[in-house]
């Protein structure tokens, strides 16, 4: 296979297949959503089936746990995929939505309308669901797309490619609006990450590597993160409850994602109460604390923290805590050592709660909850392409608004300029 030819065919495909979305009526989309949902309810055991082929391969390959759970096609995965399909299909059509319109002076009235970006190239890793994810969400925005997912799950993927195909021809629109990168040569994302005549914009999803050699040498614009080293706050007016309960979801819910913690702040005031009961939650849990002197003092078994724990993201069941003096010396620490993606305070004083909003500088600030919320079907985007911790041109979890443009629009009637 020529690589070069081969993408730039898919390219080529993609943008005339983009042109067809971009004018496609809400209802054709919404259909093309039904019928890839139904598509994957009814191959649910081809794809359990072609998901084994890959996690065989993953384990023989040495993939470490992190790697295989977010490879794993379980059937909650599958069912939730079908689900983020239908909350999409359900959600309002961003496109050719006009807002701001206003008289000017001249009488001419000028607004926004939000627009498909074109053809969007997505580049991930072992997460099969981002196939579903990323069609589902561009196809609604209006977009064409072209994925290359990693060869680790390259069994999945074009079995999922085979549902979205088919959910798109029930619904008479281009199966090509599309396209699943076939080879697993990674000189295709080489290819994909440059062919600026066809690709608008390009989304990496995956490890601190992909994303750098994206974002280096990219002729195209990216979405991107890079971390997600994110921290829970637990201030001195905390209610101990809240904190022990948000501050164990947020660890060990899940460890081999971008929104769990991987740094606990507490306040000296409170540290003495709530120290000790986390930690052997943790140590329950298998989890491995590392902390600065005064965590040391109250937890016994936690190791030394180092410089670099501060600005870890482990993605495993290593927890990095820190004693603060209060909040604005965590405030601090999280703008120093974070990766501006997910931050949380638990506290019950309503003016330090507005402080931390205010003051830490990330996609995403919260009260009184896990870290865990962000993610782009929690906040009723129905699902998102990624995590963007860009402050242009989206932020956040990226969901159909993060996949438009607006264009400025002028009504007139035979206005001409003075």
């Amino acid at each position: 296979m020529n690589i070069k030819e081969y993408m730039q065919s898919l390219g080529i495909k993609a943008r005339q297949a983009g042109m067809e979305i971009s004018r496609a009526e809400t209802g054709r989309k919404n259909l093309a959503l039904s019928k890839i949902a139904e598509a994957l309810g009814s191959r649910r055991d081809l794809l359990t089936a072609e998901n084994a082929k890959d996690l065989d391969a993953g384990r023989a390959n040495g993939l470490d746990a992190a790697s295989l759970d977010r490879l794993t096609l379980s059937p909650k995965a599958i069912q939730t995929m079908i689900d983020g399909l239908r909350q999409v299909a359900a959600l309002p059509d961003p496109v050719g939505e006009i807002t701001g319109l206003n008289y000017r002076p001249s009488g001419i009235q000028v607004g926004q309308m939000r627009v498909p970006l074109g053809v969007i190239g997505i580049i991930y890793e072992s997460r099969p669901n981002v196939t579903v994810d990323a069609a589902a969400l561009c196809l609604k925005a209006g977009n064409a797309c072209i994925l290359r997912g990693g060869s680790e799950s390259i069994h999945s993927n074009r079995a999922i490619a085979g549902c979205i195909a088919e959910g798109l021809e029930a619904a008479g629109l281009p199966r090509e609006a599309v396209q699943v990168v076939e080879t697993t040569d990674r000189e295709a994302v080489g290819e994909l990450i440059t062919m600026d005549c066809y690709v608008d914009v390009i989304v990496p999803r995956g490890g601190k590597s992909l994303i750098e050699r994206i974002s280096n040498q990219a002729t195209i614009p990216v979405i991107k993160h890079l971390d997600g080293i994110c921290h829970v706050y637990i201030d001195d007016s905390a209610d101990i409850d809240k904190a022990v309960r948000i501050s164990v979801n947020a660890k060990t819910h899940r460890y081999g994602v971008c929104n769990a913690m991987e740094t606990l702040l507490v306040a000296e005031a409170i540290a003495g109460r709530v120290l000790p009961v986390l930690a052997e939650q943790y140590r329950e849990k298998g989890v491995e604390l590392r902390g600065c002197p005064k965590t040391g003092s109250l937890v016994p078994f936690a190791r030394r923290a180092t410089e670099e724990d501060w600005g870890a993201e482990y993605l495993a069941p290593i927890l990095s805590i820190k004693v603060v003096a209060g909040i604005d010396e965590a405030i601090a620490h999280i703008n120093r050592y974070g990766s501006q993606h997910t931050d949380a305070i638990v506290t019950e004083n309503y003016t330090l709660a507005r402080q931390f909003l205010r003051e830490v500088d990330s996609s995403s600030v919260m009260v009184n909850a896990s870290t865990r919320f962000a993610d782009g079907f929690e906040y009723g985007l129905g699902a998102e392409i990624g995590i963007s911790t860009d402050k242009l041109h989206a932020r956040g979890p990226v969901g159909l608004a993060g996949l438009t443009t607006l264009k400025f629009i002028v009504l007139g009637d035979g206005h001409i300029r003075q």
